[in-house]
């Protein structure tokens, strides 16, 4: 949760002054553009237009001339206090920042935000760069340093490979690596962590994991997606029935244990290991039931005595000796040599 600043002055107050400058018609537009009347809602400029009688165009450049006035005013000449102690709350917060984030600082209330919004907006120092395909809307103070952390995410991002996760601490590690050369100051934690939410293409999952934004693994949208996060968080094989427990627990997602056991049989990512207990593909558990595991360990090894079977199929799978010994009788798929090691037929 983002602290709010505390701040010598009152948003509200400050922008009643900046907009005394302007005509009765410049304010109203402008307090509309904004929402910065009792309603948080800030109107089109078609809507504007249509109560005016005028066009959307024409709006725009009383909007854009009503600006250039304040700016050029005495009022906000007198007001560069002011705009000094917002620019150094965005330089404390990291020097550029998510606009989402930034109000969030500001203030919680939706209204009070709009407020600080149009103070940003006038403001000469404040620069604000449009979402695209990359980053979501941010401002800046400091155009080279901005440059220098969006650079340095751009590298971040190209070292993940589509669905590797990793842990929050060793991705802030990676970043730092790549920004040696940065003031002291912004390099914590919480600063890291601010700049890495100014991205559309890294994010984290609700197990604090970070990864490529556009992976199952990150934006997990079904029962299979959390059952895989919920298994690879435990480490170990897992019951489909804990599974279930902690998707709900994790993800606040109601998960019926039968649903969740379908899932894990209709997805590869997922093995059988023992009875309900289910282990990731990718921490090399081999497939099938017991007696294709002997299988697959004969073709690999070549012929096995009975307690060389036993041992290496009791790593791929959590079942009793004697369900492998009642598999390898079968001669249907087992046969023994003149050494009693055991072969495929």
């Amino acid at each position: 949760m983002s602290e709010r600043i505390d701040l010598s002055f009152k948003p509200k107050e400050i922008v009643k002054r900046l907009l005394s400058v302007l005509t009765k018609r410049g304010q109203d537009i402008l307090i509309s553009r904004y929402g910065l009347g009792s309603k948080t809602a800030k109107f089109t400029l078609d809507a504007i237009g249509k109560k005016y009688g005028i066009t959307r165009e024409r709006v725009r450049q009383i909007e854009n001339h009503s600006l250039f006035i304040i700016r050029k005013s005495k009022v906000y000449k007198d007001l560069e206090p002011v705009f000094a102690e917002l620019k150094k709350v965005i330089l404390d917060l990291g020097g550029i920042i998510s606009e989402k984030d930034l109000l969030k600082h500001l203030s919680k209330d939706p209204n009070v935000q709009n407020y600080f919004y149009f103070l940003l907006i006038i403001g000469e120092e404040f620069k604000r760069e449009k979402a695209d395909e990359e980053f979501k809307h941010h401002w800046h103070v400091d155009r080279e340093l901005a440059e220098k952390i969006k650079s340095a995410l751009r590298k971040l991002y190209s070292s993940l490979s589509d669905d590797e996760l990793v842990a929050e601490g060793d991705l802030v590690s990676s970043f730092l690596e790549e920004v040696k050369d940065l003031n002291e100051k912004y390099k914590n934690e919480e600063v890291i962590k601010r700049w890495f939410s100014i991205s559309h293409k890294i994010d984290k999952n609700p197990l604090g994991e970070w990864g490529r934004a556009s992976s199952s693994n990150v934006n997990a949208k079904g029962m299979r997606d959390y059952a895989f996060l919920v298994i690879r968080k435990h480490g170990s094989p897992i019951h489909f029935k804990e599974v279930a427990k902690a998707i709900t627990q994790y993800f606040n997602k109601k998960a019926h244990v039968a649903t969740t056991h379908n899932e894990l049989i209709k997805d590869p990512r997922f093995v059988l290991v023992g009875r309900g207990l289910y282990a990731l593909s990718e921490w090399g558990y081999m497939s099938g039931v017991v007696k294709d595991v002997i299988k697959k360990i004969l073709e690999k090894e070549g012929p096995l005595m009975k307690d060389k079977i036993i041992e290496k199929v009791l790593k791929e799978r959590y079942v009793k000796e004697n369900t492998i010994l009642v598999n390898l009788q079968n001669p249907k798929y087992f046969k023994k040599d003149s050494s009693g090691r055991y072969l495929n037929a």
